[in-house]
């Protein structure tokens, strides 16, 4: 007798549970409702210029010239593949800076017949790299041709 009632009882539960995840199921199947973005008006725009001009945004920092270097060199060694070996000159403009960046394009033995390049690279304000090329190509051991007039 204590079996039969044994396994009513689990019946009972298992029953009970199977309705329960139906349940859940069920209303997990719902679609849920979707509304429409709500649309901008004029006065939108007009609280969000005000909230602007009120200096609520936070300003932008200016990077300090030592973060603009790393990043420089970080960004052309990036799109290029080559590591920056030094940076010859390094310049703030007013549309951001300018740098001439040197590195090693081939690497030969010995070294001091392997190739360098120098590579102007131009930044924004920022810090990010707008634009670089080559502006000259030499061995490593090789010094520069003098110039007249002391440059």
């Amino acid at each position: 007798m204590s079996n039969t009632r044994n396994t009513e009882e689990s019946q009972d539960l298992q029953e009970s549970h199977d309705s329960r995840e139906s349940q859940e199921t069920r209303s997990s199947r719902t679609p849920r409702k979707r509304t429409a973005p709500r649309r901008r008006t004029e006065t939108d725009t007009d609280t969000e210029h005000d909230s602007d001009t009120a200096g609520s945004t936070p300003a932008r920092k200016k990077p300090k010239p030592m973060e603009v270097l790393r990043q420089a060199r970080a960004q052309l060694a990036e799109l290029t593949g080559m590591e920056a070996e030094s940076v010859s000159s390094f310049e703030q403009t007013s549309e951001g800076w300018v740098l001439e960046v040197e590195v090693l394009e081939l690497e030969r033995v010995p070294d001091t017949m392997s190739l360098m390049a120098s590579y102007q690279v131009e930044l924004d304000p920022d810090g990010d790299l707008t634009g670089y090329r080559r502006v000259r190509r030499y061995e490593r051991g090789r010094a520069d041709a003098r110039r007249s007039g002391g440059h």
